[in-house]
């Protein structure tokens, strides 16, 4: 069965710009994490509010990320 001409293509601009933001988030990232290994090998009175910090954000993100997933599953 041939694909239907009606259905709208996907837009190239858009999926380019979701990989630079993607990208982009990567390196942000990383530049974050290894900052902040950095200040724990340096001040090791920091390691421990830096793990705590850490940890929360980890479960912000995964609350994030699964508040979207079930917004997105909704529309």
């Amino acid at each position: 069965m041939p694909a239907s001409t009606n259905a709208p293509r996907p837009d190239r601009d858009n999926q380019e710009l979701r990989l630079v933001v993607l990208l982009l988030a990567l390196t942000v990232g990383l530049l974050v994490t290894s900052a902040v290994v950095y200040v724990a090998l340096v001040h090791p009175s920091a390691a421990e509010p830096l793990a705590v910090g850490a940890g929360v954000l980890g479960a912000l993100t995964g609350a994030g990320g699964l508040i979207a997933r079930v917004l997105r599953h909704w529309r």
